[in-house]
């Protein structure tokens, strides 16, 4: 400044924009004060203020597309208009999968009269269709991270529906397999692991208990379906009864595609499969633990309607074996939804690993069961702590996921590794009911199976308790 003071001199020192706040404007001084304005002193005040305006437009900009808002806008909203309809979507996508084939019983008991089948062979048709939701979700998953949402769930309906209505005029064993169990199968890994993915980056808080909403789809499949076939099979045949089952899952998958929307953007190329995810201990264990809960969590929904007819004294009519596979379904809805708000709590392994080890007790129980209300009462408790299992298993895996952009690729992996679970799993159990072993032998399998899984989930949560310093009530 070398001594000069700039108000003395009559000159105007101008303020310096901050990046935090517009440039307030410049105050008008008198003309005594300020001395006499030139011609040239009027052209640069008007392009200071130019310049001003300029950077406080650049600022607004870079607010708008710096880092910082990137990460926000990776933050969940948890909650909103936007949120609760991509929920009510997953709702009805577990509807046409999970419900559809936790309706398998319809088809197991009626395949094995009309088919002259093994129980082995006919479970095969609907173990190849839930391996193919889990195995291609491993694909899709990487897809839908691309930006392909939309494709891919157009295909899986396309697929499904397609399958449904060539299943409706199929008259042998290998049509049905190649369409209810190839096509259907297809389909369902189209729609699932994909709308699934969308809708876990759309919470964090509360996002057990959004999946466990969504998860609710299963048993409102698992009601309608069996329902819609018990009250259409005697009137318009079996051909017509799956028709009209594929013209809703048209419908439904429809409004599903309307409601879902992803919110993150593409990631670009990357692996198909995240390598480093088996690093994590923890997420590991879980996976294993997955398969092992899979391999024998859905021995009920195959063959409690065909045991039903055989194994009770006196046995059930076809038609009442359908109410029965309804209340398993049905009551889900108390298991899912219960076991997402405490797993939203308290952690979903802590929910996970007590609802592995009651189910395996359960299914040893199930081999005392001999009567008409027992059978039912034991359908009831089974149906809760199942359903708990089966919404809980895709929860943890995208709480596990930190990464909200590789969430899709990480479900996709352990949906294939719990892939080959569900494809031997029913086919396992009924080669056991064929042979020597009978129910009583498939019953001590899937509890095992059941047992070494929770036990699993239950290292899992040791690993977590030593590397956080926590104890048993830690959230994980």
């Amino acid at each position: 400044m070398n001594g000069v003071n700039p108000e003395r001199d009559g000159t105007v020192v101008p303020e310096v924009p901050t990046r935090a706040a517009p440039v307030p404007p410049r105050p008008v001084q008198p003309d005594e004060e300020r001395g006499p304005v030139t011609p040239f002193d009027e052209v640069t005040t008007q392009q200071d203020q130019i310049r001003e305006f300029e950077e406080s437009i650049v600022e607004q900009v870079v607010r708008r597309v710096s880092p910082q808002s990137s990460f926000s806008s990776l933050t969940p909203p948890d909650g909103g208009w936007r949120a609760w309809c991509v929920c009510f979507s997953g709702h009805l996508v577990y509807m046409n999968t999970w419900g559809w084939v936790n309706s398998f019983g319809i088809f197991q008991a009626y395949y094995t009269a009309n088919l002259e089948r093994t129980a082995s062979e006919i479970s095969w048709i609907g173990s190849i269709s839930v391996f193919l939701l889990f195995f291609v979700g491993t694909l899709t998953g990487r897809l839908v991270d691309a930006g392909y949402f939309r494709y891919v769930f157009a295909t899986g309906i396309l697929l499904q529906v397609v399958g449904l209505m060539v299943t409706s005029v199929g008259t042998e064993y290998w049509h049905f397999f190649v369409a209810q169990g190839v096509l259907v199968g297809l389909g369902h890994s189209c729609i699932f692991c994909p709308v699934l993915a969308v809708l876990s980056t759309y919470f964090a808080r509360r996002r057990a208990l959004a999946m466990g909403i969504a998860a609710c789809g299963s048993a409102t499949g698992g009601m309608l379906f069996p329902s819609l076939v018990r009250q259409l099979l005697p009137k318009i045949g079996f051909a017509w009864a799956l028709r009209v089952a594929g013209f809703t899952q048209l419908v439904t998958l429809s409004l599903a595609m309307v409601f879902a929307k992803p919110r993150i953007k593409p990631r670009g190329s990357n692996p198909l499969v995240d390598w480093s995810a088996f690093k994590d201990v923890e997420f590991a264990l879980y996976v294993m633990a997955s398969f092992f809960t899979c391999w024998g969590v859905y021995l009920a929904y195959y063959f409690i309607s065909a045991y039903s007819q055989i194994a009770l004294s006196p046995p059930l009519t076809y038609t009442e074996s359908l109410d029965l596979l309804m209340i398993l379904n049905g009551v889900g809805v108390v298991g899912r939804l219960a076991s997402s708000w405490v797993a939203d709590r308290t952690g979903a392994i802590n929910v996970f690993a007590p609802h592995a080890l009651t189910a395996s007790v359960l299914l040893y129980f199930w081999m005392i069961v001999t009567d008409k209300p027992g059978l039912y009462a034991w359908a009831v408790i089974y149906g809760i702590i199942a359903a708990a299992i089966q919404s809980l298993f895709p929860t943890g895996v995208s709480l596990l996921t930190h990464d909200l952009s590789k969430i899709g690729v990480r479900m996709g992996m352990a949906f294939t590794v719990a892939s080959f679970a569900a494809l031997t799993g029913p086919p396992i159990a009924g080669a056991i009911i064929d042979v020597e072993g009978g129910y009583y032998g498939a019953q001590a399998f899937a509890g095992s199976v059941l047992a070494m899984g929770g036990g699993l989930l239950l290292m899992a949560k040791g690993k977590n308790m030593r590397r956080t310093g926590t104890g048993w009530m830690g959230k994980i």
